[in-house]
């Protein structure tokens, strides 16, 4: 997965992440929304796969919480 394909489903993980977590933590999901994907990755940047690129926005999503 290129770093196009990764912008464009940013917010669907972000979406499937807010499926799944307690609504207090909503207010974590809305900080990363206001996030440019274009600024979390370099425009030569990939992901081996979907998982891969999922795990990396939870892996935002853990750290805002910490």
């Amino acid at each position: 997965m290129d770093a196009f394909e990764f912008v464009n489903n940013y917010e669907s993980y972000l979406d499937e992440i807010s499926k799944v977590i307690k609504p207090e933590l909503e207010s974590v999901i809305k900080k990363l929304r206001e996030i440019d994907p274009h600024d979390l990755i370099q425009p030569d940047s990939w992901f081996l796969n979907e998982r891969e690129a999922k795990g990396f926005v939870w892996t935002l999503f853990i750290k805002q919480i910490k």
